[in-house]
């Protein structure tokens, strides 16, 4: 017998599929569908290391799984492509970003083929294709035409690194979430979509999605609704007035101090002819800094008086006006009344000597609706979004300012703002050689004439393109709707298609993007539900959290670490499938895990087993424990599949082909349908030794085996007490016949076994037969 090849076989047998095209998704309204999608991911840098396609390998083999199961498969990639990582890394190299891109892509590529996935790259999207941006143009002015999409002027977040504004998500505790710079306010023109229109329905629809607790918590924190009441405030000896916004306003009656936010932008007027503006605006400077580095950690609190009293609407003496780090300007009205009721408040009252009252209103605090003095209102943490970027690595926004001659009344003459006709799109990028940001809060394209001035489409006079670009989130929020029907030329996706193929059945990706990512995706969604374009109401009914795999010395892999491994290098060594099982092997597939090269031999060492099983094929019957075997093989590895818990369908094979190992003969069937179980986890393995018995048609067409009822004469059921350190802590049932290494086996393939013993190594296996089991740890 020849040796167990990985680099013959997997070359062969990746250009054989790539020939036959068996991964191919056909039409077929006839054979129910399963769509597993893949969170796309950015070719922003050179190459994937070990622990990116995790999630890829996963569905892969839960795709390869449903197909044996008879379903119609839709497992598309696509390319995230625009946006600030992209970009950011073509100035750093000096490259233009479509180079950059299409030079990374074709890397991400090539890495992925040598794993073996399953994906029909007939389908494949590329965020920044003319073609596909099309359409998510075709989405902003559809919002744009319904008055959800709005130009403003207000203080906006601004990465003086990365020069360009970021909305409240791309944030991270104050810094710009890509480059890690402290983020400032400027005042900025640019376009916001009005997201929390939809904040109710995203909040309610949370019941119509199967997710984990812990995803469903994040989207309600995220968008954070509170029911409370609007009060409003005139500031003392001024004409100046503002709001609060109390979630908790049974209390108000005991209200002593206003606390303002240090970013908020009243406080230029409010501090405005004070003595000591100068110190208080220092102050306020030195306030937020800290708050934006360190997040006041530990419960600190501190703040500036700003010399200004607000006249209390309720009841009791004026409210002294203070700046306070604990206030925040993206929450309710970014101004709050302070209590005793709050040990926050009670913290910073005590530190600055603020008197806090302590005078009974509560009847009239029953009343406020009544006195006139406040107003019911629902808050969001969840801001509009901001739309804008001023960079040039985006989707233009397709628009056109028709300028002609100033009104009298200093606004914009001419038509204003006019939307690029439908038949016109794809407004492209135009081409440069080279560009940097301005930083003056223009992205470059507004340097580029030949591009921005154009005719008005409606009085056909002199015009000038929006040279805001979108954010990356744009494309990202309806591609999985373009996979279904990637070359439609005339809609995003056709009526027919989006019927058939309709939700994502099964949504794979990392935890680190999910909860913006999920937002805008249902927000854009929802809105096409609205429009009829889609016919459900959310996009992602399922979603499974990938784990990440950190390096060897349980960091984050970084260059900056240097504890990269790339996948190549395995696959060159050990092979795609070898790789593919220790991948998924390493431990709960949501959990956190540590890549460790020299743990890869034991899968290698599984997969030359299975090679060498094939010496022991022969045509004589099988023993009756040896059907039982593939048979629960079948049924157990498929439910694994279906719960996602690879970690322990891969011990199952393990356990069967040690068991099988030990067999003189191996019927043929019994070898076919191990084969089959196999296919999923080892395709190229499983492919090969399939057509060396004799098969012509892949085994990645082939149905899953089905369980047979098998009778075992001459033994009886027994019940195993199992113990892990010195307690029982599961019960197996066995055949009274069973032998020592065959319970061995199925105690090792235990779920619940597995998990008492995590990352422990047991020391000894002790059996007292037909009574108990001891596993010394």
């Amino acid at each position: 017998m020849e040796k167990y090849d990985h680099k013959t076989i997997e070359k062969k047998w990746q250009e054989t599929w790539e020939k036959d095209g068996i991964y191919k998704t056909v039409e077929d309204s006839k054979k129910e569908k399963c769509y597993v999608l893949d969170m796309f991911p950015y070719p922003s840098g050179v190459a994937l290391h070990v622990g990116h396609p995790k999630g890829y390998i996963a569905t892969d083999v839960y795709t390869r799984y449903k197909k044996m199961k008879g379903f119609n498969i839709l497992h598309p990639m696509g390319w995230d492509a625009f946006g600030l990582p992209a970009e950011n890394y073509a100035i750093k190299n000096k490259v233009h970003p479509r180079v950059a891109v299409e030079k990374n892509i074709a890397t991400y590529k090539e890495q992925l083929g040598k794993i073996g996935l399953n994906y029909d790259w007939d389908r494949e999207i590329n965020t920044t294709d003319p073609e596909y941006y099309k359409w998510t143009q075709w989405m902003f002015l559809q919002l744009w035409k319904k008055g959800l999409a709005y130009e403003s002027h207000e203080p906006i977040n601004w990465c003086p690194s990365c020069k360009t504004g970021l909305a409240n998500e791309d944030l991270e505790n104050g810094h710009c979430e890509r480059c890690g710079s402290i983020i400032e306010k400027k005042p900025l023109r640019q376009w916001v979509l009005k997201i929390t229109d939809y904040a109710d329905r995203m909040l309610d629809d949370l019941d119509l999605v199967n997710w984990s607790p812990y995803v469903k918590d994040l989207q309600r924190y995220w968008i954070g609704r509170s029911e409370g009441l609007v009060f409003t405030h005139q500031v003392k000896d001024s004409k100046l007035t503002f709001e609060t916004f109390s979630a908790h306003f049974e209390q108000s009656y005991a209200d002593s101090f206003i606390a303002i936010a240090p970013d908020h932008p009243l406080l230029a007027e409010l501090i405005t002819g004070q003595e000591n503006a100068e110190e208080i605006r220092s102050r306020i400077e030195e306030i937020e800094m800290k708050r934006l580095t360190d997040g006041y950690k530990d419960k600190v609190v501190e703040g500036v008086f700003t010399g200004r009293y607000a006249i209390d609407p309720l009841c009791g003496p004026d409210m002294p006006i203070w700046v306070a780090s604990f206030a925040l300007s993206d929450y309710g009205t970014g101004i709050i009344r302070c209590s005793k009721y709050d040990e926050r408040d009670v913290a910073f009252a005590d530190k600055y000597d603020i008197k806090l009252k302590d005078v009974d209103c509560e009847e009239k605090a029953k009343h406020y609706l009544d006195l006139g003095v406040a107003k019911k209102k629902v808050m969001y943490k969840l801001r509009d979004w901001v739309f804008s970027r001023q960079r040039y690595w985006g989707e233009p926004i397709p628009l056109i300012h028709c300028g002609g001659p100033a009104r009298t009344d200093g606004s914009q003459g001419g038509c204003g703002v006019v939307a690029v006709p439908e038949s016109d799109l794809p407004v492209r990028l135009p081409e440069v050689e080279h560009y940097e940001p301005t930083g003056t809060g223009e992205s470059p394209l507004a340097g580029i004439a030949d591009w921005v001035n154009v005719v008005c489409p409606k009085c056909k006079g002199m015009g000038k393109r929006e040279t805001n670009t979108m954010p990356q989130w744009a494309g990202s929020s309806w591609y999985y709707l373009r996979y279904m029907d990637p070359k439609n030329t005339t809609r995003m996706v056709s009526a027919e298609r989006e019927k058939y193929w309709g939700n994502v059945d099964l949504y794979v990706g990392i935890g680190e993007h999910i909860t913006r990512h999920m937002i805008y995706a249902r927000f854009w969604h929802k809105f096409l539900y609205d429009q009829k374009v889609v016919h459900t109401k959310e996009p992602f009914p399922n979603y499974q959290k990938t784990g990440l795999i950190l390096g060897a010395d349980g960091r984050k892999m970084s260059k900056r670490w240097n504890n990269v491994v790339n996948p190549d290098d395995v696959i060159e060594r050990f092979g795609a499938d070898t790789y593919r099982l220790y991948t998924l092997f390493l431990g709960p597939f949501d959990a956190t895990g540590v890549w460790n090269t020299e743990g890869i031999v034991g899968p290698r060492r599984f997969l030359e087993k299975v090679w060498r099983l094939q010496e022991n094929i022969n045509e004589q019957s099988s023993e009756p424990a040896t059907e039982r075997l593939i048979n629960d093989l079948s049924e157990k590895v498929g439910q694994d599949i279906e719960q996602f818990k690879f970690n322990t369908a891969i011990p199952r094979l393990m356990t069967a082909v040690n068991t099988l190992s030990g067999k003189a003969h191996i019927a043929p069937r019994i070898y076919r349908d191990f084969l089959l179980v196999l296919a999923p986890f080892a395709p190229h393995i499983a492919e090969e030794l399939w057509s060396i018995i004799g098969n012509t048609s892949s085994v990645h067409l082939s149905s899953w085996p089905e369980s047979n009822d098998v009778s075992i004469e001459g033994s009886s059921p027994i019940a195993l007490p199992v113990q892990i350190g010195g307690k029982v802590r599961t019960i197996i049932y066995v055949s009274d016949d069973i032998t020592e290494d065959e319970v061995k086996e199925v105690v090792l393939a235990n779920e619940k076994v597995m998990e008492w013993l995590g990352d422990k190594i047991p020391r000894a296996f002790i059996y007292k037969k037909g009574k108990v089991v001891s596993i010394v740890i």
